[in-house]
């Protein structure tokens, strides 16, 4: 697009919801994909599936296109980090507002968690977070968390942070002095963030209080943020090095103990709250 293009791109006033037969959409809905009969092979291979909506674009000329997450797709995470390949989008016309019943999401399900797992595998024990998240993957979490693996991607971290997430755990290595292999559960004051030093959000690499920090000061609302950190016992020296430690292994354990209990009292508290009843 053209500089002219781009000025009116911001200068449309954000849609968060269209109306259409059956009702009215807004992110976070799920519908279910009716493409037009005209469509390519890839609309053919998503007719009759259930999207949730992710967000709703409008392009320059004011047509609204509905851009989507298929529920059964195995790369779904990638898509919810708004990665190519994983959104779809679709017209108005070719969506349908699933019945109350089919859309709605018990009180569990509509409290979002995201555990997300930092750091470079090629630095040994700032592999802690890779690792921890790797076998959370496999491990059965109720379906208002997320468990993601961020590596070193910060421009992806800083993406979800704005998604809306209630509480974000941070799963990565943290040096505080401790002995190797010690895990800490602790609240990051983000308050204290100074964003005023916050640089550039680096597409390659992963700096989590600078991300805070960046999204701080785009006026985002971030969610309630907790972080699981191991102290290191080795990043590897100047050639880097593959695989965790002895004691950063046990830590490994250990979080990934920690992990099912926490999310259980974060969501209880969460259901309680909303019932008037909050736990000491």
């Amino acid at each position: 697009m053209n500089e002219w293009e781009w000025q009116v791109l911001e200068e449309k006033t954000p849609v968060d919801r269209i109306t259409l037969q059956g009702g009215e959409v807004q992110v976070g809905d799920r519908v279910r994909l009716r493409p037009r009969q005209r469509g390519d092979i890839f609309d053919l291979a998503l007719v009759g599936q259930v999207a949730l909506v992710d967000s709703l674009e409008q392009d320059y000329e004011g047509k609204v296109h509905v851009c989507v997450v298929l529920d059964d797709d195995p790369g779904r995470d990638l898509g919810l980090l708004r990665q190519p390949g994983h959104r779809f989008f679709f017209d108005v016309e070719e969506i349908e507002l699933l019945p109350p019943g089919k859309a709605s999401r018990t009180p569990t399900e509509a409290i979002r968690i995201l555990v997300a797992g930092i750091g470079n595998i090629f630095l040994g024990d700032d592999g802690f977070g890779v690792e921890v998240v790797r076998r959370l993957s496999v491990a059965s979490l109720p379906r208002g968390v997320r468990v993601a693996d961020f590596g070193i991607r910060g421009i992806d971290l800083a993406y979800a942070l704005q998604d809306g997430y209630e509480t974000i755990i941070l799963i990565d290595a943290y040096p505080h002095g401790q002995p190797a292999g010690t895990v800490s559960l602790i609240e990051p004051e983000l308050d204290k963030l100074d964003v005023r030093q916050a640089g550039v959000v680096d597409a390659h690499g992963m700096n989590p209080l600078n991300v805070l920090a960046h999204v701080k000061g785009t006026g985002a609302k971030i969610g309630k943020v907790l972080l699981i950190g191991c102290e290191p016992a080795t990043l590897g020296g100047e050639d880097g090095a593959i695989g965790l430690s002895d004691p950063v292994e046990a830590g490994v354990n250990e979080a990934v103990q920690m992990i099912s209990p926490l999310v259980a009292k974060i969501l209880q508290e969460g259901c309680d709250s909303k019932d008037g009843h909050n736990i000491p």
